[in-house]
């Protein structure tokens, strides 16, 4: 059997699990528990409908890296706690949950990667491109950033989560992109994405040049360095508020292609495996996780897609 290979976007599940499925702690007191619940199901879920053989849930080891801040400062600033050096925004009752979520992944023995400077998409894109002509690849996420990855020829695709979750995500491939941007591939898609900006990552994009419009540049120049060419030369093409625009935006496009693109090779350890787990890892520290946080339906349910014994 061909591998499948399984790459979670952590967080933006975590965070999906967390405004998604209710608060039902038995007293006021006891943690709150709904993003370990959720974010457990999920896993679940993705196993059963996908049958990936590997999965790794790949992290944020560095939710703003210093190489993205130096190329364009205001990235990601939005999102950072007032008065903080580079502490990211998060619900009082999301935070105590997540350690709890490494722990039981460590016990079920499910891959987990974060890897030091790097964010997740990072780690995403790396182990992607690692696996170009050695297996399928499954991206989940809830981010449009990592469409940037989907090639129909190397077997990568996203399964998009924002609008219908893991039970019923988009397909994300090169006729959904040519579909919903107008664009080809996921190169161009990253293209597009400079062009445009993205106001939920700080990034300004060309000002008066809009989605539409920058999937026509890219669509006729080929990528961003032709159109970059295009414009140094004088192209007649390229004319009045657009030329006078593009020309105006020179510093931030010279910065932004780092900014925008994953990275595709992260330094992954050589001893990762990706592997789904045939035995539980830590069967006691599984046993008592399920008991202190009331774990017991979701821990079943993702035991039993992975077929390993009950606790």
């Amino acid at each position: 059997m061909q591998r499948r290979l399984m790459l979670l976007d952590s967080a933006s599940l975590y965070f999906r699990a967390f405004y998604g499925v209710p608060d039902r702690r038995k007293t006021p007191d006891a943690m709150p528990n709904n993003a370990i619940r959720g974010f457990i199901d999920m896993i679940a879920t993705l196993v059963n409908d996908h049958r990936p053989t590997d999965l790794v849930a790949c992290w944020d080891n560095d939710w703003r890296p210093q190489f993205r801040v130096d190329a364009i400062p205001s990235y990601k600033t939005h999102r950072m706690v007032d008065g903080s050096d580079g502490v990211e925004e998060s619900p009082d009752d999301l935070t105590p949950q997540v350690p709890v979520i490494v722990d039981v992944l460590a016990a079920v023995g499910i891959s987990r990667l974060g890897i030091d400077g790097y964010e997740a998409d990072d780690v995403i894109g790396t182990l992607a491109v690692a696996a170009h002509g050695s297996a399928q690849v499954d991206v989940v996420t809830g981010d449009r950033d990592l469409f940037q990855l989907v090639d129909d020829e190397r077997g990568v695709r996203i399964l998009y989560t924002a609008r219908g979750g893991v039970r019923e995500p988009d397909v994300v491939d090169q006729a959904f992109l040519h579909r919903k941007y107008n664009v080809a591939t996921g190169g161009a898609y990253a293209d597009m994405a400079v062009l445009r900006g993205d106001s939920s990552d700080g990034l300004p994009g060309v000002a008066g040049i809009g989605e539409k419009t920058a999937a026509t540049l890219i669509n006729r120049y080929g990528d961003l360095v032709a159109l970059r060419a295009a414009i140094e030369s004088g192209d007649p093409a390229l004319k009045g508020a657009q030329r006078t625009r593009l020309e105006a935006a020179a510093d931030y496009l010279d910065a932004a292609p780092a900014v925008v693109e994953v990275v595709k090779n992260a330094p992954v350890p050589p001893t990762l495996n990706t592997a789904l787990p045939t035995t539980v890892a830590e069967v006691a520290a599984l046993q008592a996780l399920t008991a202190e946080h009331d774990l017991t339906t979701p821990v079943a349910r993702l035991l039993q897609a992975l077929n390993l014994p009950a606790l």
